[in-house]
């Protein structure tokens, strides 16, 4: 069964840092890597043959679902602030664009 796009927001006052959050991800049994992109870096449309785990360590980036309208008929957009996670399901069809500040996720696949 297909799994649902989840978005899990950061709820402290503090950013965690990017060793917490590797801890948290090895915990669920993942191999995390870290990536890093500078202020408006650009990712065209793509998807990936596995479940995408990606938490946002520092920075924005914004991802964009082409396949899922808002009600205006735009693509949805998806924010990641520090500290937030997105769950993207296999083959879902994204892009995403990096924010000011540049970006620092860690990413694991989920096979």
């Amino acid at each position: 069964m297909q799994t649902a796009l989840q978005v899990i927001r950061w709820q402290e006052k503090v950013a965690p840092s990017e060793q917490e959050l590797r801890k948290r991800m090895q915990q669920d049994g993942l191999s995390p890597y870290t990536w890093s992109n500078g202020s408006g870096y650009q990712y065209a449309v793509h998807s990936h043959g596995y479940q995408k785990v990606l938490y946002c360590v520092h920075g924005s980036i914004r991802f964009f679902l082409p396949d899922s309208p808002d009600a205006a008929g735009n693509p949805s957009v998806l924010a990641l602030q520090p500290g937030d996670c997105m769950i993207l399901p296999t083959g879902v069809r994204h892009s995403a664009q990096v924010g000011e500040q540049g970006v620092t996720c860690l990413e694991a696949a989920r096979h």
